[in-house]
């Protein structure tokens, strides 16, 4: 790897961020710690975790969104309902492999579903009165692959 300044790092962040990550992990293989861009790899590294929990978030509330629909909306059921939840569900598992966002997941459930709830509500036409005013499911059950087995 051809030597970077400082300057060029920080250059290269606001021009190529793959490229500048590439540069960030070369740098890191060859212990030339002291030619990291520190500066914008604590920001990186924020973003990052603060989009994996958004991520989490979003996802949990979809998924409840559609789980509500499923349930409560038996006769309007497709294929394509189905296949948003197996969606959701596949892709939250592999989010929360991670035992830190598996522990955001738990804390962030009851307003996942407050917001899933407002999702259904406003997809079905259906009172908030109509669905539970807790989360019916676990963490668990949500990502459960036997979750829509009646």
């Amino acid at each position: 790897m051809m030597p970077l300044s400082t300057q060029s790092l920080f250059e290269l962040y606001d021009v190529d961020e793959t490229a500048w990550l590439d540069a960030m992990a070369e740098l890191i293989v060859h212990g030339r710690f002291e030619e990291l861009d520190y500066t914008h790899l604590s920001e990186f590294l924020s973003d990052m975790a603060c989009r994996e929990r958004r991520e989490v978030a979003n996802r949990l509330a979809i998924l409840i969104a559609h789980l509500l629909k499923w349930t409560y909306q038996p006769d309007k059921r497709t294929g394509s309902w189905r296949r948003s939840i197996v969606v959701q569900r596949q892709a939250l598992q592999r989010l929360l492999e991670s035992r830190v966002l598996r522990n955001f997941g738990e804390e962030v459930l009851s307003d996942a579903y407050s917001n899933g709830l407002e999702q259904a509500s406003a997809e079905t036409n259906l009172d908030d009165g109509t669905f539970p005013a807790e989360c019916p499911w676990t963490l668990d059950r949500l990502l459960s692959p036997d979750l829509l087995v009646d």
